[in-house]
């Protein structure tokens, strides 16, 4: 499951990986926090009907926006127990959330109110009339600042369909024209901005020696049975 500020947040980060984590035949989802009533382009009707189509083109088993006010997005308990309803309902093993660094403060927010709401989702003494559940995993996507990864995802196989739900969004990307009385263009409508995000992903799979990949930070050390294995087939054969 990947929370985002926003409905997009989710596609541009960390859509290559859900899509391919969902073709293996994995459930998967992404929760919105809010229903982008601040945004400088489209309405929240827009919107909401653009992240239903880009749910179906990524292949989500489920998709959500919650209520969390656009621009306020606080580390408040109300918004912890919305998170955790969430987590508990659909019992995900990995949950993905924004790097904790980013220029849009709902971005952050979100950041830390996914972590800790993850760790309460556990706690079987927090009553929300459902059965306790702690994700395995909380794991940080790439958003508008660079980390040093703990791993890279190959997505170059998936790449074209992340892209085909980036521009679902057609209120947000690649159209200069306003789609609402009193809309602007902003970064996000320019041409230039989506050559952006192919350029991360490039350089991401550059780092990996594939065509296209996304970066992830976890805050533990990552646990290794064999290295062997995890470092691939060429570990693996028998040397004459």
């Amino acid at each position: 499951m990947a929370f985002g500020a926003h409905a997009d947040d989710v596609e541009l980060s960390c859509g290559g990986t859900i899509i391919k984590m969902g073709a293996s035949g994995r459930r998967t989802g992404v929760v919105a926090l809010t229903r982008g009533e601040l945004a400088t382009r489209g309405t929240p009707e827009i919107r909401a009907a653009e992240f239903d189509e880009a749910a179906k083109i990524m292949g989500l088993a489920i998709h959500k926006m919650l209520d969390v006010p656009d621009g306020r997005i606080e580390v408040s308990w109300d918004n912890k127990l919305k998170i955790i309803r969430e987590i508990r309902a659909q019992k995900p093993r990995i949950v993905f959330a924004p790097y904790w660094a980013d220029r849009h403060p709902d971005h952050e927010e979100t950041s830390h109110l996914v972590r800790e709401a993850a760790y309460l989702a556990g706690l079987v003494k927090l009553d929300t009339g459902q059965e306790a559940w702690r994700p395995h995993r909380v794991i940080f996507y790439q958003a508008r600042f660079d980390f040093t990864p703990s791993f890279i995802v190959d997505i170059s196989d998936h790449h074209d369909r992340k892209l085909e739900a980036i521009l679902a969004y057609k209120s947000q990307f690649l159209r200069p024209d306003p789609v609402e009385p009193g809309g602007q263009e902003t970064q996000l409508s320019k041409p230039g901005f989506l050559e952006r995000i192919n350029a991360r992903d490039r350089l991401n799979g550059a780092r990996i020696g594939v065509q296209y990949g996304e970066a992830f930070l976890v805050r533990e050390a990552l646990r290794l049975e064999d290295p062997a294995e995890f470092f691939g087939p060429w570990c693996l054969e028998t040397v004459p």
